[in-house]
């Protein structure tokens, strides 16, 4: 399972479990020449790479024979392995004690044909035991159930799916709804695509006012608004747009505002190893306002702050004065 795959199904209260960012300087030695203050504490600071720590721990022998762990299981911490260099800060994430994303130095599980007896394998919710590894199936061949079901509910609701208007409904309210969940085929590494250049730079990135549109997972209703973020760079930026990009992957899903936050926060945190990220969503609930408590002036806003963001008053301050500003 990919990490943007584990990512997107863990609660915003798994998600805070799985951060370890203690990683990052604390406040008491950051100044304003971050340069020496920030990106250069990570050979201090005692702590490795999630690739690293990976390849410290005992790989076992044959993994197809052992039962998946479930992704909202922490593994326990490992003892830190000290850093030398000038490694950048980074976020841990302790999802199953291994690195989220091989990048080819660790061992992977063979390709074997497995079926539903496989252990490990009983829970899986696609199966095709002729397969070497099961995936799946395309999205849009899940539209003919998906245009039944809505007819099934038009029906439901009293209507009569066959006239004039409502012929085509159920397929386009599918199409619709693969739409506006697109994010679940979109990964991390796709998106960025490459954009991750080295660069000399270590102050305040912000992009803000950045439009969401999202579904309640509550109600299959819709929220919108906007999400701002900021990192600081250790010597790798992003191209902005992907910055845009990393919030279409994970609001374009069934959400709730608090997870699709941290999802943010974490994502951008794993392309580019910043000092700190910091991401605030302000969004307005459909589920609040056509339904409910019906309040439509009513606004939600959730943040999440990271490494420097975190530990430094001031770092902080600077982000929401300039995300505030107008």
């Amino acid at each position: 399972m990919s990490f943007t795959r584990q990512l997107s199904e863990m609660s915003a209260s798994e998600l805070n479990d799985a951060i370890d960012d203690t990683n990052f300087p604390q406040a008491h030695i950051l100044s304003r020449g971050r340069n020496n203050s920030v990106c250069s504490t990570s050979s201090t600071s005692g702590t490795s790479s999630l690739a690293d720590r990976a390849q410290t721990q005992p790989q076992p022998e044959d993994a197809a024979e052992l039962p998946a762990t479930p992704a909202e299981e922490v593994a326990p911490s490992t003892p830190a392995t000290p850093a030398t260099g000038n490694q950048r800060p980074r976020l841990i994430l302790k999802m199953n004690g291994s690195s989220p994303d091989s990048d080819g130095t660790q061992p992977k599980t063979p390709m074997t044909p497995r079926t539903s007896t496989t252990p490990g394998h009983e829970k899986c919710t696609f199966h095709h035991d002729l397969e070497l590894d099961h995936k799946p199936p395309t999205r849009e061949a899940l539209l003919p159930d998906m245009a039944r079901s809505y007819r099934l509910l038009l029906g439901g609701l009293g209507e009569n799916p066959d006239r004039q208007g409502l012929i085509k409904t159920p397929e386009r309210a599918a199409k619709a709804m693969l739409f506006f969940t697109k994010g679940y085929d979109q990964s991390l590494e796709d998106v960025l695509n490459g954009a991750v250049f080295d660069e000399d730079h270590d102050e305040m990135v912000v992009v803000k006012d950045i439009e969401m549109f999202s579904m309640c997972e509550h109600h299959l209703v819709p929220f919108y608004g906007k999400v701002s973020i900021g990192y600081l760079p250790c010597n790798k930026i992003l191209g902005l747009s992907k910055l845009a990009r990393i919030v279409e992957i994970f609001s374009r899903r069934l959400q709730v505002q608090e997870r699709l936050t941290k999802q943010i926060a974490v994502a951008v945190t794993q392309a580019v190893q910043p000092a700190g990220v910091a991401v605030v969503v302000e969004g307005v609930h459909m589920c609040m306002v056509m339904r409910g408590v019906q309040k439509i002036n009513s606004k939600t806003v959730t943040s999440t702050m990271l490494g420097v963001f975190r530990d430094d008053p001031k770092t902080r301050e600077e982000f929401l004065n300039l995300v505030n500003s107008k």
